[in-house]
């Protein structure tokens, strides 16, 4: 295993920022108005700043020049072609929602906001596909395939609000992916504007296809460093069966952890298994005022299942987890079939990052470990928070190991600021010395560069650099996201 990466002093700080262009600023702006019309081109400072980061509160952005609203590919076309003439970056942006500073502006770039793209082109019941845009909301999209007895399973925890463009450039998850995966296992095929202005379509609309280089997986997840995605086609399912639910308490992290590994021995696959620790119990309990299991010592870790396998083979996977938990040790252990209650328990674990947000700001890491390795990271975390004096909530996908520990402190003191981006690294240092990896489902953006180093190696660092090079010779798209040219 290649050594940990040495985290807080790699973080980066200071604004990206662009080269000098090569023309003018009042030519470059006049080309993006010709292209997007004036009413959907912005300089206004007020309204660039407030489009020029996303969630990740440490993550370094710029101030741009411009933000640009494109409607149509043909438009986002006439905005590449502008840009590279004047030698000006581009950053392609969704709703913002990202948590590692990837749709960050840089200073003097123009940013492309693609919430206005949000059509649902095409859906195919016959085929189980959809063509959409790439400012479609991710539950807008959901709810209106599943009004089709359709589904589409990629579900992050801002899936209320975030874009499909979005979740496409950062591979995003959620909480179904230990069953349906993450974004790219429903991505059939793409459009995408490359730096020279040309439209490339990836992929097909058919179940199968291995024609050639995986192009859709190359873009999906590449953080808009390759090109700009205009349209994605995409794989649905059947609309799943009303999910069983079950919940069970730990009075140690290790039983829950054993839990976990005694299911995926069992062969179970349930929809999801979710894990939080005490520190996120107590404060969703005191940010709902209720208890989440009733009356009684809260747990040191709760484990949250679910099956939408259909009421039989639901309730008896339930069954199964349920006796998996206790013979794991459990000391409380309950299978519901009701929707609401299981509707509850399932608020409680998406209630997490809004309950830590009362208690100061919060920033969210994304480390995946083997299942196994589990109730080791959370331990760790727990020594990392005690070391650097501030709280941090473990809560994460136990189905596949993809954890969220979530550092709270006070963002106008200067020495917890510094502890938290302390925590932050040292916490992906642990994980990777689990053998594990430094991003499960956010993605790198600015935040995690030297983690992708040391975690990747010089070799594929290499190969990552020359397919940069070879789609965006003039390093055109979202510069300094994922690794420094």
């Amino acid at each position: 295993m290649d050594a940990p990466a040495t985290s807080a002093a790699t973080l980066p700080i200071g604004a990206p920022t662009a080269e000098s262009p090569n023309g003018t600023t009042s030519t470059l702006l006049d080309a993006l108005r010709a292209a997007v019309g004036p009413e959907r081109l912005r300089t206004d400072p007020d309204v660039t700043a407030a489009y020029s980061r996303d969630m990740m509160p440490l993550a370094p952005s710029g101030r741009p020049l411009a933000v640009v609203f494109p409607e149509s590919t043909a438009e986002v076309v006439a905005v590449v072609r502008a840009c590279a003439a004047a030698g000006v970056p581009i950053v392609p942006r969704g709703a913002g929602s990202g948590l590692t500073g990837a749709a960050n502006a840089v200073d003097g770039g123009v940013t492309v906001v693609m919430t206005r793209m949000n059509r649902i082109l095409e859906i195919d019941e016959g085929n189980r596909l959809a063509v959409v845009q790439p400012g479609v909301v991710n539950l807008d999209f959901r709810t209106e395939v599943e009004s089709r007895g359709l589904f589409y399973a990629p579900d992050p925890s801002s899936y209320d609000w975030c874009t499909i463009g979005g979740n496409l450039n950062t591979n995003a998850g959620g909480l179904c992916c230990v069953k349906y995966g993450v974004t790219t296992d429903a991505v059939l095929g793409l459009e995408v504007v490359l730096a020279s202005g040309e439209v490339l379509r990836t992929g097909r609309r058919t179940v199968k296809g291995v024609a050639g280089y995986d192009l859709t997986k190359l873009i999906v997840g590449s953080e808009g460093t390759l090109g700009i995605i205009t349209e994605a086609t995409l794989a649905l399912r059947p609309r799943p069966a009303a999910p069983c639910t079950m919940v069970a308490a730990f009075p140690d992290t290790e039983s829950a952890g054993a839990a976990v590994s005694a299911a995926i021995r069992a062969g179970l696959v349930p929809s999801l298994l979710e894990i939080m620790d005490a520190t996120c119990i107590r404060a969703v309990e005191a940010y709902t005022g209720s208890s989440i299991l009733g009356e009684g010592e809260t747990p040191v870790a709760i484990l949250l299942g679910q099956s939408d396998a259909g009421p039989v083979v639901a309730r008896r996977e339930m069954d199964e987890l349920e006796r998996v938990c206790a013979e794991a040790g459990s000391t409380f252990q309950y299978v519901t079939d009701d929707l609401a209650e299981g509707r509850l328990l399932l608020q409680a674990r998406r209630l997490v990052l809004t309950s830590l947000e009362v208690l100061g700001t919060w920033l969210t890491d994304d480390v995946s470990v083997p299942r196994t390795e589990m109730s080791r990271l959370i331990h760790a975390c727990a020594e990392i928070a005690a070391d650097v004096d501030l709280t941090i909530g473990v809560v994460g996908h136990a189905g596949d190991g993809n954890m969220h520990p979530t550092i709270v402190y006070d963002a106008a003191d200067p020495g917890q600021v510094a502890r938290a981006a302390d925590a932050f690294g040292r916490i992906l240092d642990a994980g990777r010395a689990l053998g594990g990896t430094v991003t499960g489902e956010h993605g790198v953006g600015r935040i995690k560069q030297d983690f992708l180093a040391n975690e990747a190696g010089p070799v594929a660092m290499d190969v990552h650099r020359a397919i940069k090079r070879a789609l965006d010779p003039q390093d055109l798209f979202n510069p300094g996201s994922m690794f420094a040219r």
